[in-house]
């Protein structure tokens, strides 16, 4: 059947990737509850071009295609220019477009469950090809051969139709992810004079108002089309009447268009350019015209692209680890992603266009997720970046919001209002403090601080007054106390470092308040009332949404104090007690507990869901404690159950890179617990040899001696040649360049950093 794709397959086989590119799998993560997707990005690019499998699903059923695509399903529906990689909400898949063979051309998606019926085709892994930049698939049913790249603002598609049938594709702007009746509030299509077909439409998904606008261009002139309305089919009240229809118009309006795009028989791949704009379809036509080329030459381009990101980091290690790391690296460079247009435009949250001078705007910001670990990785690997667009981004959009607040949980300029904290805060300080520049800090700071009073946010007000969040006025109060806490810690330091004195004393007593949700007398951190009283019954396993806790329970969230965890060691009576209640979350036995209504929850070692943020920080407590070998011990856990080379390699959703930076972090031997304090403590290394190719031209080094499945313990750690006394290792250290060599043992050293003096950053000592 693809005989006529030869040329094409042959050419991909020259064209292999090498290096570090030729050690990604963009597979990892496709099946199980990782959400990711194997299609062609740049590194941060606006395109993201991937494959989707199933985006007829409506929402509340639509948890495992959050991406798309998942790797256990039959058939393939249309490629559309749009993807989440690993959230646990989802929204995106714009403008799908798929290749269709022959004179019969449906123009329905067809049901998942009847592989061949409608557009949608059947396909087999065994013609699948990913790699960074690059995506490639047998089509069975539409005997086409499909392959997808992308640059910067523009993805490239290019079919290989079996020679002698008519050559169609279908453009479906009905189609989205996470589905439900009404989605879309308008859209159209244009067919202008020189051939480029332009439209766009607005949404009210998980953004509600969302504006999205395309151009595309095609290698082969069109030889006939057809534009439907199908808004009469859609099964929602008040929509009128279908407009005109057919291939005599060379524009359509409606909320259920479909074309049908005919370019007869074809003797060489069709080759489809699109770009999108969340401005106008003027801006799309000049994201369109600003990477010129074709799809070899844009292919090639992003590989050199993804090249040099990923050689910020060598790695030698065993072959599937290194795969797992570079993979992960991979990931957590697809965002914040590039969202305003080549000539600076962007929508902002205000729904207004505005102009960003001296950066380029970016969104995507899974804050609540990524503050964690993927937002300090960017500031060791990309910190230029890091300041001139990532925070000019958040400040820009702060200036922009009708509330006057930093993003929470934003894409394409647009807000969710997703999960809780105001974790913008925490980027920024922790940028700040790591002598990252670029941006102006006290207007930053000031920012910081208008998010961190907006009274009617997420119970701030009453927050401010109570010294936390009362639960009978604002729900999973429990958390937002805390994660409230951890914020203001980050803004108490950065105005220590920039002489507000004010600003300072009045946030670090608010950085104190997380003691004002935790029980001294069960050990738990607790929602409670206005009245003060703490809320009954009380189950420290229960995960209920919209209750105490965020996407938890008692046991992450009495950990979350990253900042002071000297002061929650006293709190649970020393450093055996603390070590005690960190091995029976560990050792939890969850058998008789059912989560299976909580989406997010995956990944379980006893009450430690790695699947999930919260508890990302927990096995490094051990190290607060004086068991430094007990982290080591964890780790290998962690690494060993959570983490694979295979589609289902990531435990839970890898949430814009987080699940991912984490695993970077922890292969390296260290990890950021509290970001804003400069220090990361140390682990223990995944990888025999890493180097750091610091943007500054230093490298810094890890080498682990003697790395092997029985020696899964640290001896002894030196720096420069010296020996390292402690269990953290401070981010100037790191960015002057040098050397952290392990020496790896078979049996752990008890001796090595346990004294209170080696212990990492505590708010109120130990």
């Amino acid at each position: 059947m693809f005989a006529a794709c030869g040329l094409v397959l042959s050419s991909i086989a020259q064209a292999a990737p090498s290096g570090a590119v030729a050690a990604v799998d963009p597979f990892i993560g496709t099946g199980g509850e990782g959400h990711t997707f194997p299609g062609a990005v740049s590194p941060f690019g606006m395109m993201q071009v991937s494959p989707d499998t199933d985006a007829t699903c409506v929402i509340r059923t639509c948890y495992g295609h959050a991406a798309g695509y998942r790797y256990d399903d039959p058939t393939i529906q249309g490629f559309s220019q749009t993807h989440f990689s690993g959230s646990g909400h989802s929204d995106l898949g714009d403008f799908l477009v798929m290749p269709v063979s022959g004179d019969a051309v449906p123009l329905e998606p067809g049901d998942p469950a009847k592989p061949g019926s409608g557009y949608r085709s059947r396909f087999s892994h065994q013609g699948e090809v990913a790699s960074p930049g690059y995506y490639a698939v047998n089509l069975t049913d539409a005997g086409v051969r499909a392959e997808l790249t992308a640059g910067t603002r523009i993805g490239v598609h290019r079919y290989t139709f079996e020679r002698g049938n008519p050559a169609h594709l279908v453009l479906d702007l009905r189609s989205s992810l996470y589905n439900y009746p009404g989605k879309v509030s308008w859209s159209s299509v244009r067919l202008r004079a020189d051939g480029t077909l332009t439209g766009g439409r607005e949404t009210r998904g998980w953004a509600p108002g969302r504006k999205l606008f395309f151009a595309m261009r095609f290698s082969r002139p069109l030889t006939g089309h057809e534009f439907v309305n199908r808004e009469t089919d859609i099964p929602y009240k008040g929509f009128k009447a279908p407009g005109r229809t057919g291939s005599d118009i060379a524009e359509i309006k409606g909320r259920a268009l479909v074309a049908r795009l005919d370019f007869g028989r074809l003797d060489a791949p069709l080759e489809v350019k699109v770009a999108i704009s969340s401005v106008d379809e003027d801006g799309a036509i000049r994201n369109l015209d600003s990477e010129p080329g074709g799809f070899d030459a844009i292919r090639a381009k992003t590989e050199t692209a993804w090249a040099k990101a990923l050689g910020a980091v060598d790695i030698q290690a065993e072959p599937g680890i290194r795969k797992s790391v570079y993979t992960a690296l991979y990931h957590a460079m697809m965002a914040p992603s590039i969202a305003g247009d080549a000539d600076g435009r962007y929508r902002g949250p205000d729904d207004q266009v505005h102009k960003a001078e001296g950066f380029t705007f970016r969104s995507t910001f899974s804050l609540w997720d990524t503050f964690r670990a993927e937002h300090p990785l960017l500031t060791i690997i990309q910190p230029q970046q890091t300041s001139t667009d990532v925070v000019r981004s958040l400040l820009a959009s702060q200036g922009e919001s009708p509330y006057g607040i930093l993003p929470i949980w934003q894409f394409q300029g647009q807000e969710t209002w997703c999960m809780i904290g105001y974790h913008a805060v925490p980027v920024i300080a922790d940028a700040y403090l790591k002598g990252i520049k670029g941006f102006d800090a006290n207007k930053a700071l000031d920012a910081m601080v208008a998010s961190a009073t907006y009274a009617p946010y997420g119970g701030l007000g009453d927050y401010m007054k109570l010294g936390y969040v009362p639960i009978d006025r604002e729900p999973e109060a429990a958390s937002k106390t805390v994660e409230y806490a951890f914020d203001d810690w980050t803004i108490a330091r950065m105005a220590r470092k920039l002489g507000r004195t004010d600003v300072a004393e009045t946030f670090e007593k608010r950085a104190a308040f997380w003691r004002n949700s935790f029980d001294t007398q069960t050990g738990w951190l607790r929602a409670r009332k206005s009245d003060g009283s703490y809320r009954t019954p009380f189950d420290p396993t229960a995960i209920n949404y919209g209750s105490d806790y965020t996407e938890g329970n008692a046991w992450q969230y009495s950990w979350f104090m990253p900042h002071d965890q000297g002061g929650l060691i006293k709190l649970l009576g020393g450093d055996a007690a603390t070590v005690k209640k960190l091995d029976a979350m560990f050792d939890f036995d969850t058998s008789k507990l059912d989560y299976s209504h909580a989406e997010d929850i995956a990944g379980l070692i006893g009450q430690y869901i790695h699947g999930n943020e919260p508890s990302h920080h927990v096995a490094y407590l051990y190290a607060y404690a004086g068991a430094p070998w007990r982290t080591q011990e964890r780790l290998k856990q962690i690494v060993d159950s959570q983490y694979k080379p295979t589609p289902d390699g990531l435990a839970g959703n890898d949430d814009l890179g987080q699940m991912s930076a984490w695993l970077v972090f922890t292969s390296l031997g260290f990890y950021p617990v509290a970001p804003g304090s400069e220090q990361y403590v140390i682990g223990r290394p995944f990888v025999d040899r890493a180097t750091l190719n610091l943007p500054n031209g230093k490298r810094f080094t890890v080498l682990a001696d003697g790395m092997s499945p029985a020696n899964r313990y640290v001896g002894t750690v030196t720096l420069n040649g010296k020996p390292l006394d402690r269990v953290w290792i401070g981010h100037d250290e790191i960015m002057r360049g040098g050397t952290l060599r392990f020496t790896m043992s078979a049996t752990p050293n008890k001796t090595w950093g346990t004294s209170i003096a080696s212990r990492p950053y505590s708010m109120s000592g130990y």
